[in-house]
């Protein structure tokens, strides 16, 4: 059986919500790109986590469909559960800091998988967007006050792939932050919240609560 752990990532200041992540500890168990993405599709999160050297802080991610160089709720579960300085992604290191209960992580905003950012005009416009045709990854997002940097949001992958929604989307936010050049505080989904913004060097910061949820053996893909 692989064993794997379950976390939310992006909870919200209550510690509902969030964004499940699938994290296998020990990614030698599935060594093989072909079966970790088997193994992500069987699991049916947004994105499950190998772990390849969990001092060093080296996983590999994967979507439903694809392998990700960059995604940043799987960076901010796995650097919250192996609680490690830095990660060794596919797209490069990524630096991590804790603060009052939060876990950050910094990246390059290039790293980040494509995303389209449209901008509506109040939080109830967004809230009243039903979910579009597969095709584009669009993230949703309107003011909830401008000067307090305060955002509504809502992810919709597009990739046909079941997740129609996405809870909570750290590359998004941290793109989002990345083009407004400011820090702000996303309330996402159906509460998730995700604290992103400028750091120096070109590297933007998003960060949030993380919960472990479950820890159990899956069987089929990787099965002994």
């Amino acid at each position: 059986m692989t064993d794997y752990e379950v976390l939310r990532v992006f909870c919200g200041p209550d510690g509902r919500h969030g964004n499940e992540l699938g994290v296998v500890r020990d990614g030698a168990a599935l060594p093989d790109r072909a079966d970790r993405q088997a193994f992500a599709r069987e699991l049916g999160f947004s994105e499950t986590v190998f772990v390849d050297d969990p001092e060093r802080g080296e996983i590999d991610i994967y979507a439903p469909g694809v392998r990700l160089p960059f995604a940043g709720h799987p960076c901010v579960g796995a650097a919250w559960l192996l609680g490690v300085e830095r990660l060794v992604t596919a797209a490069g290191v990524v630096a991590v800091r804790r603060d009052g209960g939060l876990t950050r992580i910094a990246a390059r905003p290039e790293w980040a998988p494509p995303r389209t950012l449209r901008q509506y005009g109040s939080p109830a416009e967004v809230d009243g967007l039903a979910v579009p045709p597969p095709g584009e990854w669009v993230y949703a997002w309107a003011w909830q006050d401008e000067a307090a940097g305060t955002v509504r949001a809502r992810a919709f992958p597009g990739r046909g792939d079941g997740i129609d929604e996405d809870e909570a989307t750290g590359a998004a936010a941290l793109l989002l932050a990345a083009r407004l050049g400011r820090a702000l505080t996303v309330t996402q989904g159906r509460g998730s919240q995700l604290l992103a913004g400028p750091r120096p060097g070109g590297l933007v910061e998003v960060g949030g609560r993380v919960v472990r949820v479950a820890g159990q053996p899956a069987g089929g893909v990787g099965s002994a």
